[in-house]
């Protein structure tokens, strides 16, 4: 399996709901390191994954309306812990939809899978998988 990463990060304010959360229950922030990695089981005629830079665009592009956003205010997200595994799925539902509408320089049918990696810190961090 070959597989193309590209990075970005995003700032963001959120507050849990739940026992289990402890101090997080308040409002606090989180700066993210975000790898998104996508995957195919050969290279095309170019000898690539995906056009690194569109990938990169891509990324930018849905991680956007989430940076410098108070997460709680985000109607989508309205009732739900916007956990770091929570976002991992969102992002790569995102990713997902622009892969198939053929967005990464590579027609869909030819990629694989997706990897959303979100880092919390230098010592955490939660990842989400999917096939395309």
């Amino acid at each position: 399996m070959h597989a193309v990463e590209v990075r970005d990060h995003i700032m963001i304010a959120h507050s849990f709901k739940g026992e289990v959360f402890g101090p997080a229950q308040k409002m606090h922030g989180a700066t993210f390191v975000v790898d998104a990695a996508v995957m195919a089981r050969d290279l095309d005629d170019n000898g690539i994954v995906i056009d690194i830079g569109r990938a990169h665009e891509v990324l930018k592009e849905v991680l956007a309306p989430l940076n410098f956003s108070n997460l709680d205010e985000v109607p989508e997200f309205a009732g739900k812990n916007t956990t770091t595994e929570f976002l991992t799925r969102h992002i790569f539902e995102a990713l997902a939809t622009a892969a198939r509408a053929d967005r990464l320089g590579r027609p869909a049918g030819e990629l694989h899978a997706i990897r959303v990696t979100l880092h919390e810190s230098h010592v955490a961090r939660a990842w989400y998988e999917g096939e395309i």
